[in-house]
């Protein structure tokens, strides 16, 4: 499809990037088709060469600025090169580099206690990882020796991660490899319930997701369970979530078989739900378990698991160690982001602007029948693309135009969902309120190119 795009202005920036010294584009992508693995995709039919980033805008090798709504794939939490972050992660860089947790340095145990202070009262031991695969793997792990049980409970539609254990807790066979890998785990229903098999209102699909969990317990396992792991909203699955009572029933489940909680806050922590720091809190349940990644770097390699400290008891009865899990630099990052959203009343942000965009996206419902379905909370939103409603075929290949109309008009976004047909919004939360104007112009124009 061939798109012409309007004359929209992106809002106004002080920010001035350097001219690009680097090699040309051309010779980049050649390089990585020559020299790196042919899975490592690109997103668009041009590939998009990004060379330098300031909070919410990215640009490319000519200095052209975009508007950037998937942060990094949910990672960048409080901004592309936001200063106070460049400045505390380069002072640690001139100072220490690296320390494994054989020394000690003031970095690890502050990030810790800071996190801990974040937390439900008893969540307040963290061990710290390299990554959210890692995370989710060690929660896994900590819990099977903690009730002596293997099987574990996923959601189907669930992402938590592509190392060997966290790929069997993914519940997409796009994400998956015909190679083994994992077992004892098994999927119990989604309860969106824009797509469940089941009918009734939101609250009954619920609960009859819910009971799924104990009909899998009961069928599929010896009769107990390890753990019940979840996103509070599911990220590449594409911002899909049951109704406020699906947590608190699938949770007593697990605990009556004997199971504990992991709450995967991989993408929907600190802050970007809005109205909580944490995504399990919109759901009024304490999870076991908190696993995270992501913003909590900012773009930095760092994951965590935090726990009580009885269940972390048990990592201690053999030898475990993680070489750059707590790394002084990685430790720096976190604790620059975790001031950062305090100072900035980032969560705030997410709070105002994500109402701001959901107002947006329903009166683009309104007037656009490609829009099936709007969903999510704060700064972590999805927008459903279907050909018919009453069908809800997945509109896959006018999503894919729809994303290349919007970077013609300098606004990058994400898609997920088994079918690749939900836009995923999920911005730096420090974006402004023209920001968000300017992206439903540009969303208002591109559906329309879209449906055409």
């Amino acid at each position: 499809m061939t798109t012409i795009a309007p004359q929209l202005e992106l809002p106004a920036t002080d920010h001035q990037p350097r001219p690009y010294d680097g090699p040309p584009r051309d010779e980049v992508l050649a390089m990585r088709r020559q020299y790196t693995n042919p899975a490592v995709y690109t997103l668009y039919r041009e590939p998009l060469l990004i060379v330098e980033g300031h909070m919410q805008y990215l640009y490319d090798e000519t200095g052209r600025r975009y508007l950037d709504l998937l942060a990094g794939i949910v990672t960048v939490s409080v901004g592309h090169c936001h200063p106070q972050f460049v400045e505390r992660v380069t002072r640690q860089v001139g100072t220490l580099q690296h320390a494994t947790t054989i020394y000690m340095h003031p970095n690890f145990p502050m990030l810790a206690k800071k996190l801990a202070s974040k937390m439900p009262a008893g969540l307040d031991v963290t061990y710290f990882t390299n990554s959210g695969s890692e995370a989710n793997d060690l929660a896994i792990q900590m819990s099977r020796l903690y009730t002596g049980n293997r099987d574990v409970i996923a959601l189907r539609n669930a992402y938590h991660g592509g190392s060997p254990g966290a790929i069997a807790l993914t519940s997409h066979s796009t994400w998956k490899y015909p190679v083994g890998g994992e077992g004892h785990v098994h999927h119990a229903m989604n309860p969106d319930p824009y797509r469940s098999p089941f009918a009734g209102t939101p609250e009954e699909i619920a609960s009859m997701s819910a009971a799924d969990i104990r009909d899998l317990i009961r069928y599929s396992t010896p009769g107990k369970i390890a753990a019940f792991l979840a996103e509070p909203i599911q990220g590449v699955g594409g911002v899909t979530y049951g109704a406020p009572n699906y947590l608190k029933e699938a949770y007593a489940i697990t605990r009556e078989f004997g199971g504990l909680c992991i709450a995967d806050e991989v993408q929907t922590g600190f802050g970007r739900t809005g109205d909580h720091y944490w995504g399990f809190q919109n759901w009024d349940v304490v999870p076991d378990f908190v696993t995270m990644a992501k913003g909590l770097g900012n773009g930095a390699p760092i994951g965590a698991v935090t726990t009580r400290m009885d269940i972390a008891r048990t990592l201690a009865q053999r030898i475990h160690f993680n070489t750059y899990a707590n790394n002084p630099v990685s430790m720096a990052a976190g604790l620059a982001v975790l001031d950062i959203i305090e100072q900035d009343g980032l969560q705030e942000n997410c709070r105002v602007l994500g109402k701001r965009f959901m107002e947006g996206f329903r009166k683009l419902q309104s007037s656009h029948a490609l829009i099936g379905d709007v969903r999510g909370m704060g700064l972590m939103l999805g927008i459903e693309l279907v050909r018919d409603r009453a069908t809800k075929a997945p509109a896959k290949q006018e999503t894919l135009d729809l994303m290349e109309a919007l970077r013609e008009m300098n606004v990058l976004v994400g898609k997920g969902g088994l079918d690749s047909n939900v836009l995923r919004i999920k911005p730096p939360m420090c974006i402004t309120a023209d920001d968000v104007d300017y992206a439903l112009e540009a969303l208002d124009v591109a559906l329309s190119q879209a449906e055409r």
